[in-house]
């Protein structure tokens, strides 16, 4: 489930439609505008019309399956109406709480003297994960379904298949609308810009899709976003308020965070009292300074932003920020590369967050996938000298963390609380770090936390190389002679491999039989090796993802455009007839499902 690309400008919305008929070659097209809900993204997977079930967008790739509590929200059938036109399909939407429900959710906790809840979007996630649905179907969730899929491309437009879905019982919004042009379509906007206060859900913005289905398979998608959608937000909403002081926060990487405390102020729909200032380099643009009345923004950012200064509010002469030049958590002094903005603490040994954000890090669902073990209870591991970095996990026993007791900090009422781990957690904590162990060596690589190493990153570096000593030995060069690893990943590559508490942890967890290097079922080799496929249409043998797996199973890589450094464009029925228009002028090899068979029984 890719993304969609944002834009705040109306100018951008000109340049996307611009893209699309360029992409198109013709203006002969027609845009879906639909509003966008501020909710949980959610997949919903219908076999022979009943839900089999119902996961969330989590990264993109892997979500939680929530099967059970989306079988509590009413507006989602178990059964569809009616047939389907394909035996399996996929709807997908929007979970959110709505505002009324919200808002007395809120007034029953101010009457209990609970603390409040954040926001509709965030107690709507925290809803969906929970492991008693009874409690689930009280809270009243519901859902708006916004995309129908299936293998077949059952429906000619987005039109279409919206209204099979209405008639089929699921609930869609009847805000969305047809435009021929790009002009009604910033009509639509400006319409719901002033109308979106009395929907049921908050909203940020508008989604624009190109209609027809076809030309959608045409225009393709980007590594991140589909050509034929974009998502225009609404211009934020701003409050003013007082900067009381500001504190610094310490990542994961040793980045140094300044935040603007303020005094709360209610901005839409939530209670801000914190902002970011994001380095020294804005702290100097704004000419910020204590005791300021800030302007405040919250633009699709988990932490509003401060967007300029009310000069005219200013009292007296106060001082300029002088931006602090020492760790605020382990005084070791900053550094500040020439080509960064971003101030840093060098000290990722022993500087608490720094190895508290590693940790965190590693034991991430994308990474070494450690369950039970939560940010708390790793400072608590921390604090208790358990642990000292991620290695220390492997020599965690059951009988140290059973019924351990630690502090915790309570945000909501700012008290110090006490917490046990219990015994279920405890084994639950020791069998999961000991499965953690099977991930693959592409897994490993990216928990370790090397900057600018995403997953994606080191599932490349992971197949190029195959070990993590062939990385150690590596060349700047022969890193940046992966495909798509540049300079800055293959320099802090090196840094990384060459410190030497660094080497400690990663030798710590080879010794702990961690996978340190690719076992032989998942090496890429083959025919397919360093060759380059795009794949494009519908297969009579095989389903799209089918294809792209096997390729990737046999060395090769998938791109979701056709370039000069494509090698075949695998080509199903009703593919975009550009694609093959363009491979045709490059020289492209166009293969269809038969003799891609026939180009893996020569592998």
């Amino acid at each position: 489930m890719l993304s969609l690309g944002n834009t705040y400008s109306k100018e951008e919305l000109f340049d996307f439609d611009g893209r699309v008929k360029k992409g198109l070659g013709t203006d002969e097209y027609e845009y879906i505008c639909e509003l966008k809900f501020d909710g949980v993204a959610i997949s919903l997977k219908y076999e022979n019309g009943i839900l089999q079930k119902g996961i969330t967008r989590g990264d993109g790739s892997k979500g939680d399956d929530v099967t059970a509590n989306i079988k509590t929200i009413k507006s989602i059938p178990l059964k569809i109406k009616g047939s389907s036109p394909a035996r399996s399909f996929e709807a997908r939407g929007e979970v959110f709480m709505p505002k009324e429900v919200f808002n007395a959710l809120n007034r029953d906790r101010e009457r209990d003297g609970e603390a409040l809840l954040a926001n509709p979007r965030s107690t709507a996630s925290g809803t969906l994960k929970m492991q008693d649905s009874r409690i689930v179907a009280e809270r009243r969730l519901d859902c708006y379904i916004y995309t129908y899929l299936d293998d077949e491309n059952s429906f000619e437009n987005h039109e279409s298949s919206l209204k099979f879905l209405a008639n089929a019982g699921f609930n869609v919004s009847p805000t969305y609308q047809k435009c021929k042009k790009i002009n009604q379509a910033l009509d639509y906007i400006k319409e719901w810009d002033q109308k979106r206060d009395m929907l049921p859900v908050e909203t940020d913005g508008i989604v624009i899709k190109v209609n027809d289905i076809s030309q959608q398979e045409e225009l393709g998608f980007t590594a991140k976003n589909p050509r034929w959608a974009i998502s225009y937000k609404f211009k934020p909403k701003s409050a003013s308020t007082l900067l009381k002081r500001i504190t610094y926060q310490v990542g994961r990487t040793g980045a140094i965070t300044p935040v603007a405390e303020l005094d709360p102020v209610l901005l839409a729909g939530t209670t801000v009292k914190r902002a970011s200032l994001h380095n020294a380099n804005e702290i100097k643009r704004l000419d910020v300074r204590i005791g300021d009345v800030v302007n405040v923004e919250k633009g699709g950012e988990i932490i509003p932003k401060i967007t300029g200064v009310n000069l005219s509010a200013r009292r007296g002469d106060p001082r300029p920020i002088t931006y602090i030049q020492n760790c605020t958590e382990c005084n070791s002094e900053l550094i500040r590369k020439e080509d960064e903005v971003q101030h840093y603490c060098p000290n990722f040994q022993t500087c608490p967050p720094q190895v508290l954000g590693r940790i965190e890090h590693f034991i991430s669902r994308g990474a070494m996938d450690i369950e039970s073990l939560g940010p708390k209870t790793i400072k608590g591991l921390l604090d208790k000298e358990l642990i000292h970095d991620m290695s220390d996990l492997y020599l965690l026993t059951f009988d140290q963390i059973n019924n351990l007791q630690f502090e915790e900090f309570d945000e909501p009422t700012g008290d110090t609380v006490k917490r046990s781990i219990k015994e279920k957690t405890a084994t639950n904590i020791i069998r999961s770090i000991e499965a953690s162990k099977q991930q693959p060596f592409k897994r490993v690589l990216f928990a370790l936390g090397i900057r600018y190493v995403g997953k994606t990153t080191a599932e490349k570096l992971a197949n190029h190389f195959q070990s993590m000593d062939a990385i150690s030995q590596a060349s700047e060069d022969e890193i940046t002679n992966v495909y798509e690893i540049g300079e800055r990943i293959a320099k802090s590559v090196i840094l990384h491999l060459q410190q030497s508490e660094n080497l400690k942890i990663i030798s710590s967890l080879q010794n702990a039989g961690l996978k340190f290097k690719t076992e032989e079922k998942e090496r890429k080799t083959g025919k397919l090796s360093g060759l380059t496929f795009v794949v494009s249409g519908v297969f009579a043998n095989y389903e799209r993802d089918e294809i792209k797996n096997i390729i990737k199973e046999h060395g090769g890589r998938v791109a979701s455009s056709i370039s000069s450094k494509t090698n075949y464009l695998v080509a199903g029925k009703n593919m975009g007839p550009a694609k093959k228009e363009k491979a045709d002028s490059l020289g492209i090899n166009i293969l269809d499902s038969l003799s891609f068979g026939k180009l893996l029984e020569n592998d």
